[in-house]
């Protein structure tokens, strides 16, 4: 549907669902998510998203798949979207661990700010990134983001008080760095 360098961005399939529980299952990967997500997760809990999730509006959900394979890696979307602010929250998880530190997550974050910006014609896109992700941290920035500002101390995981790092693009910000 819309391709980066690495990845596609296409639509989320009934298929991809047991792989999506997988993912959700697994801490290494989940540690890093938005608080919320129940532990253990099911096929019926995702089931229930998968069939539910249209009925939400201002969501923009996206597989992540590799080019070169056509392998499921990962999903990512906008969410709470503001047509009226022009405004979105990002959420991205590349799931399969092989693919991790590779450029999968940049490009698929700058294939999705490419769609926020010059499809659905936003101004600005943020999110919340955990201050024990650097690897992520270093994604964002190298797709554009940057520091917006901090929840001091505002997730308490693994038996300590972490900060939430605030990040956001505007779209002058993306249109000076892909003239």
């Amino acid at each position: 549907m819309y391709r980066g360098e690495k990845v596609e961005l296409a639509a989320v399939q009934r298929e991809y669902l047991p792989k999506y529980v997988e993912w959700l299952n697994d801490w290494e990967v989940t540690q890093f998510l938005m608080p919320g997500i129940p532990m253990p997760f099911n096929l019926d809990d995702e089931t229930a998203w998968y069939e539910n999730r249209h009925k939400k509006e201002g969501n923009y959900l996206f597989a992540i798949l590799t080019l070169a394979e056509r392998k499921l890696i990962g999903n990512c979307g906008l969410h709470n979207v503001d047509l009226k602010n022009r405004s979105s929250i990002f959420g991205i998880m590349i799931g399969e661990k092989d693919y991790w530190n590779k450029g999968y997550g940049t490009d698929a974050t700058r294939t999705l700010l490419r769609f926020a910006f010059s499809e659905l014609g936003l101004n600005r896109v943020e999110l919340e990134v955990y201050d024990f992700n650097p690897r992520a941290i270093r994604a964002y920035e190298k797709a554009g983001f940057r520091r917006d500002g901090v929840h001091r101390q505002g997730l308490y995981r693994n038996g300590k008080f972490h900060d939430e790092i605030i990040m956001c693009i505007l779209r002058a910000e993306w249109d000076a760095q892909n003239k």
